[in-house]
């Protein structure tokens, strides 16, 4: 689904390079180049504030645990996602309650939302799923009515824009009260390994997160806070330090095959391709269509056999899953139950050239004509 190689290949020196340096300073742990890769990404995001952590679950559990939520309390979601979402809120004995998502972005329900809240409701994690922001200004107009927390999930979408109705501009992950992203080596912008930040204008939460990642300690050996063990080495900061000014033509090049993808497909009556909101940019973690024949599974496994990578995001709703599943009424997860039957994902990645992309349509409009 992704070509690694061919991507570090082109940046091969420079990173190469930069482990070899942080290897001969030996400054593992909270190094130099930890502390420059945040200061570099709070800029690129115009955020106050980017607390680096071990990965992007890590960075949705401790953005909970500074929120001083209680046992019970409730956090709304989106049905459709990966795990991570929830795993985090169960870990912390709070209340996971999922709702269904729009049918054409795949993010939250703004309606279902607000059919969702109820007195102990205290927080909403929208996912920016597959590369675009899920409807913030109404989302952040729901939880500024009902006094609640906005943490974004932004695993999938780094560098990605927002515009609200009056014409502003802010970066995915930068809106709420949190937000977290992760590093992992597939993600737009990823490390060689394990790696993920949290994100926040609130001077305070900011404090509080830096105590929390490390073992709730301010000061060596003192335990302010109730904290974990969750850090970015060294090695992976500088590794991200030599992608990040690349994020934005990654991100483009990724639209770029899109793009070829949405022409190619675009007269097939069976074929959705992606919708790009209005009011978000896409940068393309995934390119996920929609198969409306029925034939999803079959067309999976006939790209298989053309050694082309297509993969199911998501094959089970959470709320059917063992760890965490609720009992619920198929009426109020319409799209949810569509999609898990009619998605599927093509290769997407930077390094995907003309010939490549020609080979991966025309296998796929070969089985559905």
């Amino acid at each position: 689904m992704v070509d690694l190689q061919s991507q570090y290949y082109k940046i091969k020196a420079d990173v190469d390079n930069a482990v070899l340096n942080v290897i001969d300073s030996a400054a593992f742990i909270n190094g130099p180049e930890v502390k420059s890769f945040q200061t570099e990404l709070e800029q690129y995001l115009d955020v106050k504030h980017v607390i680096p952590c071990a990965n992007g679950t890590d960075a949705l559990q401790i953005a909970l645990m500074a929120l001083d939520l209680k046992e019970g309390d409730e956090i709304i979601t989106a049905d459709f996602t990966f795990a991570a979402t929830v795993e985090v809120v169960h870990l912390l004995k709070l209340k996971s309650v999922l709702v269904d998502v729009d049918y054409d972005t795949f993010t939250i329900d703004i309606e279902k939302l607000k059919a969702a809240i109820t007195p102990k409701t205290k927080a909403i994690i929208p996912v920016h799923i597959f590369g675009q922001c899920a409807n913030m200004e109404e989302i952040l107009k729901v939880a500024k009515e009902h006094g609640l927390f906005v943490i974004e999930d932004n695993a999938q979408a780094i560098g990605s824009d927002f515009i609200f109705s009056d014409g502003t501009v802010k970066k995915s992950g930068t809106m709420g009260i949190l937000g977290t992203t992760s590093f992992f080596p597939s993600k737009n912008l990823g490390c060689y390994g394990d790696g993920g930040a949290i994100f926040t204008n609130d001077d305070e939460l900011a404090h509080k997160l830096r105590g929390i990642v490390n073992h709730g300690m301010y000061e060596r050996y003192y335990h302010d806070e109730v904290g974990v063990n969750s850090r970015l080495d060294s090695l992976q900061a500088t590794i991200l330090r030599k992608k990040l000014p690349l994020l934005d033509g990654y991100n483009e090049a990724r639209r770029k095959a899109a793009d070829y993808y949405d022409e190619a497909f675009a007269e097939n009556p069976n074929i959705l391709s992606p919708k790009r909101a209005a009011y978000s940019t896409h940068v393309f973690h995934q390119y996920t269509l929609r198969i409306l024949n029925g034939q999803r599974n079959e067309l999976q496994k006939f790209l298989t056999e053309k050694e082309v990578p297509a993969m199911i995001y998501y094959p089970v709703a959470l709320r059917k899953q063992k760890a965490y599943f609720q009992e619920s009424d198929p009426k109020d997860f319409v799209n949810t139950d569509k999609l898990l039957e009619q998605v599927i994902s093509l290769p997407m990645h930077t390094e995907l050239d003309e010939e490549q992309l020609k080979y991966i349509t025309d296998a796929v409009l070969e089985f559905m004509k």
